[in-house]
């Protein structure tokens, strides 16, 4: 497997690891019957937890045109130092993204995901060129 294959699939446990991070804040917030239930009415939530499910879905979009950045890159057989050290940025950044989005770190939590993006665009143009 390619580093930038086995990176997008830490990528992935790390996005469990948040949405079950996510969930038991909600659940001190609601209790876990209303977590587990048909959520019909939306209660008040802490503001940890209203950052904690921002950060999971800012996730789910940058894990998006990630695994396009890897699948094109792995495709396009254009793996490198280069692709391999920008999977890895990726996702140390978005590791130190949970706590900076969680406590509210600014400008950081926006450093932060300028610095995941980058490597991510980065590989969209190593993979093209």
């Amino acid at each position: 497997m390619t580093t930038e294959l086995t990176v997008l699939a830490l990528a992935a446990l790390l996005q469990l690891i948040q949405i079950g991070l996510a969930a038991a804040v909600m659940n001190k917030d609601v209790g876990a019957d209303w977590n587990a239930g048909p959520r019909d009415t939306q209660p008040e939530f802490s503001p940890m937890t209203g950052r904690l499910r921002r950060a999971v879905d800012n996730h789910f979009e940058g894990l998006l045109l990630f695994t396009i950045a890897v699948v094109v890159v792995v495709l396009s057989n254009s793996q490198s130092w280069l692709t391999a050290t920008c999977a890895w940025v990726y996702l140390l950044a978005r590791i130190a993204y949970v706590p900076a989005y969680a406590f509210g770190l600014s400008p950081w939590r926006s450093v932060i995901w300028g610095v995941g993006t980058l490597a991510t665009v980065i590989m969209l143009l190593a993979g093209l060129f």
